[in-house]
């Protein structure tokens, strides 16, 4: 074998140029795993001494296999340890892996052997081949084709291959001084049933834990489909139920207002609840849209970057009315030198607006809001913060849910539509943000959102 062939060599190829050659199969490397430890059961099995010409995938569940049979066989066998690396990688890995029984060979780099793996049992008693061959893609957009394998008892398929390796190794001197070995001339028929029995038994291990893996995925996916049904069920239970209120209302009105004896304030406090439940289903529509429209569009916003300065204290003075009404106290304090954030195109504003409304309806007359902005981390904070009603420890947790509102002791009617928080919830989900709550009843409530930074860049649509 000339230089050029031997750089070129391909285990695979010179199986393949035998007179008959074994029949290559497509195979993951979980079947070839399972071949090779169908060899090494049925050497162990069968007290089968015999020496090895390998090279493995990297891996110690690979690598594994080999050491299982080296426990049983001891010294008796040789390993020939396959790989194409440097000659500096070579030589310090024959100081550790070389031995009287597993030596280290380096073999020529080639391209083919690199994608190459192969198993050579060689004894007088048995003899077989394993040879797993991984094909080039066509293009970097192809899948990664499966890798190609065939495995032969046939002595005059195995002698070639053998040659071919000797041929293609860098040092002659790290083979052992007896590399000549005497096959069986006839491989006995009740080892290769073994053979083929082990095979079985392990492909049919890698069945079974394929079918459970599978059986285990296809019970998740159904279980997240109930889920998800089930959430849609409680949420059109809810909306149901919410459009139902008001309109229920609306109609108890309508009757007590055509009674022949009703008195002027009867009527005008009946008109006033019809004109209330009227706003109240009009908001709760409105923000079912808004909700509906979040759900399918959200991903698709584009995002911009906001000076907080240039929308908060705009907002908070549009409220200042309603807070001096109700003899409030508005405080904004918003630097403008604070770092331009990430939002959902228009969502800083509609956050604020939500926030703002939420605190102004919790507060009793006479109440406290302060809202500001500082720098935590990599995050601009927003709080707002009043001496509101306060929010129970256990209602926390569910005041982002659709359709929750808080239960207080206040008197007059604060119900909304209970969809802006769940909506600025994922607002903030969008651009990488979050919101937490800091509440006592009695005591006030601090909502806390926090927008991602950017340092130092031009304020521009994203």
């Amino acid at each position: 074998m000339n230089d050029f062939q031997r750089k070129d060599l391909s285990v695979y190829r010179l199986a393949l140029e035998v007179q008959t050659p074994p029949e290559p199969l497509p195979l993951n490397p979980a079947t070839l795993l399972s071949l090779v430890r169908s060899q090494i059961d049925l050497l162990i099995s069968q007290q089968i001494t015999a020496t090895f010409w390998v090279k493995l995938p990297p891996g110690k569940i690979w690598h594994s296999e080999l050491l299982r049979y080296q426990s049983f066989i001891g010294t008796s066998g040789t390993i020939y340890n396959c790989q194409i690396k440097e000659n500096a990688q070579v030589e310090d890995q024959e100081k550790i892996t070389s031995s009287s029984h597993h030596i280290c060979v380096q073999l020529l780099p080639n391209k083919q052997l690199r994608r190459e793996y192969f198993l050579m049992v060689l004894s007088p008693q048995f003899c077989s081949l394993i040879v797993a061959h991984r094909p080039l893609r066509i293009s970097k957009t192809q899948k990664k084709p499966p890798m190609l394998a065939m495995t032969t008892i046939d002595s005059r398929v195995i002698q070639p291959v053998l040659d071919g390796i000797k041929q293609a190794t860098v040092r002659k001197s790290a083979l052992s001084a007896s590399t000549d070995f005497i096959y069986p001339s006839v491989s006995e028929p009740a080892i290769i049933s073994q053979l083929l029995s082990r095979q079985l038994q392990r492909q049919n291990e890698i069945n079974r834990h394929i079918s459970n893996k599978r059986i285990v995925q296809l019970q998740q996916q159904n279980k997240k489909l109930e889920n998800k049904e089930q959430r849609q069920d409680e949420y059109f239970r809810s909306v149901c139920h919410e459009l139902r209120t008001p309109l229920t209302q609306m109609k108890t009105a309508l009757s007590l207002l055509n009674s022949p004896n009703i008195k002027p304030p009867q009527r005008q406090r009946y008109l006033q609840m019809l004109n209330t439940q009227c706003d109240r289903q009009s908001n709760l529509i409105t923000g079912l849209l808004d909700l509906v429209d979040l759900e399918y569009d959200l991903e698709k916003k584009a995002l911009e970057l906001i000076n907080l300065a240039d929308i908060v204290p705009g907002v908070v003075s549009t409220y200042q009315p309603v807070a001096q009404e109700k003899g409030m106290i508005l405080s904004c304090t918003v630097s403008t030198e604070l770092p331009d954030v990430w939002c959902v195109v228009g969502g800083v504003r509609q956050i604020v607006i939500s926030l703002l409304q939420n605190s102004i309806k919790f507060t009793p007359n006479g109440g406290q809001i302060w809202v500001k902005a500082c720098v935590q981390g990599d995050y601009v904070q927003l709080e707002f913060r009043d001496t509101g009603i306060g929010i129970s420890e256990n209602e926390i947790s569910n005041i982002f849910d659709c359709f929750y509102r808080v239960r207080s002791g206040i008197t007059e009617d604060v119900g909304g539509a209970g969809l802006g928080l769940t909506i600025v919830k994922r607002l903030l989900w969008r651009c990488g943000g979050s919101i937490y709550v800091k509440s006592k009843l009695n005591q006030g409530s601090t909502f806390i959102v926090q927008l991602p930074r950017v340092e130092k860049t031009p304020r521009a649509i994203a």
